[in-house]
């Protein structure tokens, strides 16, 4: 994720550190400070950034393939099971890993977490009044195939409140995670909807300052990916570095 300035972090350009490998472009992430989004006032830096250059471990790895996966594997509908499946429209989603290059990155490993159908998520500080589902845990994981594909099986989730402003709801999301070849490349991201109402309101996703960029946080219905009598699908490319970045979470 190459970056020209970091002005728009609140950081003046000669604050920017060096090392190529953290770099971002501004103009595609968002600020560490948003001021619409209430909780990067207390997390986001203020003081001067520290350059520290990047150790070979960092940058060769380390690699989380298949032996990473544990319980929590590709089909999130069945990760939690007690009583039968869970509640809610069942989804697959799929897409590609790749590199700032184009080149897919293959055996890694994607993590994934999000709310129920009903927006609630499994944890003790999620206390939204909306039910829990007994046979849905919304984590999982999958790894990535030898051309960078990679699929997994959910539940669409539900819209929540979040009392960040006054009738303020989340959009409907999933949230990813993944090293790609090294923890220089780890990206911590949210794959939204197409159509959705709230993301015009959504200060997270509108803290992405450029329109085209934005449009990559959003998935895009696949007919192919659909699976007939059974479950709509979802594509949703991930690019780890460079111009064509995914946005990351903030």
């Amino acid at each position: 994720m190459t970056t020209k300035n970091m002005t728009n972090a609140g950081l003046p350009e000669n604050e920017m550190p060096k090392n190529e490998l953290s770099a971002r472009d501004w103009s595609v992430h968002p600020p560490y400070f948003c001021e619409t989004y209430k909780s990067t006032v207390l997390r986001s830096p203020r003081q001067k950034l520290i350059p520290i250059d990047h150790t070979l471990s960092e940058t060769s790895g380390p690699g989380y393939g298949e032996p990473s996966i544990g319980t929590l594997g590709p089909d999130l509908t069945k990760s939690a099971v007690k009583n039968g499946l869970p509640l809610g429209e069942r989804i697959i989603v799929g897409g590609r890993v790749l590199g700032e290059d184009g080149r897919p990155v293959p055996h890694t490993l994607l993590e994934i977490w999000q709310a129920n159908a009903a927006g609630r998520y499994v944890h003790e500080a999620d206390q939204h009044d909306a039910p829990l589902d007994p046979n849905f845990l919304g984590a999982g994981r999958c790894v990535t195939d030898a051309d960078g594909r990679y699929s997994f099986i959910s539940i669409k989730p539900g819209a929540y409140p979040w009392l960040n402003h006054p009738n303020a709801w989340r959009p409907a999301h999933i949230h990813f995670s993944l090293l790609g070849p090294s923890f220089s490349t780890r990206l911590i991201t949210q794959m939204f909807f197409p159509g959705d109402p709230l993301l015009p309101l959504d200060p997270i996703y509108n803290a992405v300052p450029d329109e085209e960029a934005r449009s990559r946080l959003v998935c895009d219905f696949s007919i192919e990916l659909t699976k007939p009598q059974w479950a709509l699908g979802y594509s949703f490319d991930i690019v780890l570095r460079g111009k064509r970045a995914t946005p990351m979470e903030i």
